[in-house]
């Protein structure tokens, strides 16, 4: 059984950072992308990036690109996301997400997910 478990959300002040990490087990996919998403209050869940399993090419949205980084390490089976100069509308829960083909954009393309880690930002 797949499982995806993510940590270090917290509260911060705007300007501050944060890195999140997600461990995945229990899967055998050798190529696999994996992805964050977020879903603020009140909304509906967004992408925020994802990372490919071969070349490790990343994507993001318009929105983090140039203050978040994900990265990954294949060999323990974890994606991590730095997230700097924080700023309050970046307040949700944290998804990550594995998908064992190409990165998709949609959470409809994810077929497995995380619990969620809170990120809250003050302004």
């Amino acid at each position: 059984q797949v499982r995806l478990v993510e940590s270090g959300g917290g509260l911060v002040q705007a300007g501050d950072s944060l890195r999140l990490s997600c461990t995945a087990s229990g899967h055998t996919f050798n190529n696999y992308a994996m992805a964050w998403f977020r879903q603020p209050p009140g909304k509906e869940r967004e992408f925020v990036a994802a990372i490919r399993g071969s070349a490790g090419t990343t994507f993001y949205s318009p929105s983090v690109e140039g203050r978040f980084t994900i990265s990954r390490d294949s060999a323990k089976s974890m994606v991590y996301l730095q997230m700097n100069s924080l700023k309050p509308e970046d307040t949700a829960v944290y998804y990550c997400a594995l998908r064992p083909m190409d990165v998709g954009f949609g959470s409809v393309s994810y077929d497995y997910w995380g619990q969620g880690t809170q990120v809250t930002v003050s302004a």
